[in-house]
């Protein structure tokens, strides 16, 4: 076990401190009123839905994985073609389960998505095709929020002059040019290969120089990352639903536009490093964004907590395959 380090302390103090002052502002005793008031109907509905979005994830990373099971090299008379052999759909849907569970209790969901590429390494992927998909994964559901969050602003123009907007908005646009560069540049290539040859550590260069090549491998596959982006959109068009159904659990009064205009925002915000699993963030934003269009805080507070709540109930299905599964195939996604 690792200490704490100074970044991970002053996101925790951040985190508690938006939390602590928004829940203040939202009347804390007005808050439990709301929240003991749901409804149990449209929680149920949320549930399934978020369920079925963790089922859609786990189903785009299936379709990233397949290029990595194509030939890694051509074939001579002295070296035959090479052909890496994937898991079948069973052992790719428990290692995303289970990984996103144990994510849960990582401090940020980075941790979830290390846990997720080493434990599809333990079952004969190779470690930099491994963490390529599952960075790639990443990158194109951050995408898909970024166009959801656009779109919202058309909207909500007002908006896109807020500073923690602007800063998300930078953020994860630029992530996602550095990533399409790396996908599709040839001149990125040379670069990185000159850089990593820089690498004193022989492990890291080689690791550093598969996930390059397995990155690369996608500029020929047009048609599954465009599948993958719908499935992503698919997945933030999910969530927003979710919320909505929160949201007339707790007898909130708007229309589902609002829920569309804001929630991606919100999830945009939610990925700013600034805090632990954007708490404290989630909580702000919806309290300020809701109560633009007139929600009260305290409703809007119970909405951010039971959104957040939400999204680890989906992460349940991990722990109940990880209890159920022989220990020796636990042993292959988390050991």
């Amino acid at each position: 076990m690792k200490r704490p380090t100074a970044g991970g302390l002053v996101r925790l103090v951040v985190a508690g401190g938006l939390l602590g002052y928004t829940l203040w502002r939202s009347d804390p005793s007005e808050v439990w009123r709301v929240s003991a008031g749901a409804t149990m109907t449209p929680l149920l509905a949320a549930i399934g839905l978020v369920l079925l979005d963790r089922a859609l994830m786990a189903w785009r990373w299936f379709v990233l994985l397949r290029p990595l099971g194509v030939p890694r090299a051509a074939a001579t008379l002295d070296a035959p073609l090479e052909r890496q052999t994937l898991p079948p759909f069973g052992t790719i849907l428990r290692i995303f389960f289970v990984s996103t569970f144990v994510g849960t209790f990582l401090p940020a969901s980075i941790g979830g998505d290390a846990v997720r590429a080493y434990s599809l390494s333990r079952h004969g992927v190779s470690a930099g095709d491994a963490v390529a998909s599952v960075f790639l994964d990443r990158m194109l559901g951050v995408l898909s929020l970024l166009l959801m969050a656009v779109q919202a602003l058309v909207f909500a123009r007002t908006l896109a002059a807020d500073v923690g907007v602007v800063l998300a908005l930078m953020v994860t646009t630029g992530a996602c040019v550095v990533t399409t560069v790396l996908v599709f540049s040839d001149r990125a290539e040379i670069l990185a290969a000159r850089v990593l040859e820089a690498l004193p550590w022989q492990r890291a260069r080689r690791l550093a120089e598969g996930i390059v090549g397995a990155m690369r491998r996608y500029s020929a596959y047009h048609g599954d990352l465009a599948v993958v982006l719908v499935a992503s959109i698919g997945v933030q068009v999910l969530r927003v639903v979710q919320a909505h159904y929160l949201g007339v659990a707790l007898g909130i009064n708007q229309p589902m536009s609002v829920y569309f205009t804001f929630v991606p925002l919100i999830l945009l915000v939610m990925l700013l490093p600034v805090t632990v699993n954007g708490i404290g963030t989630s909580q702000a934003a919806f309290v300020w964004l809701f109560g633009r269009a007139g929600t009260p805080g305290a409703e809007a507070f119970a909405l951010s907590v039971l959104f957040v709540a939400l999204g680890i109930i989906g992460n349940l299905p991990g722990a109940f395959l990880y209890v159920v599964e022989p220990r020796k195939a636990q042993q292959g996604i988390v050991s």
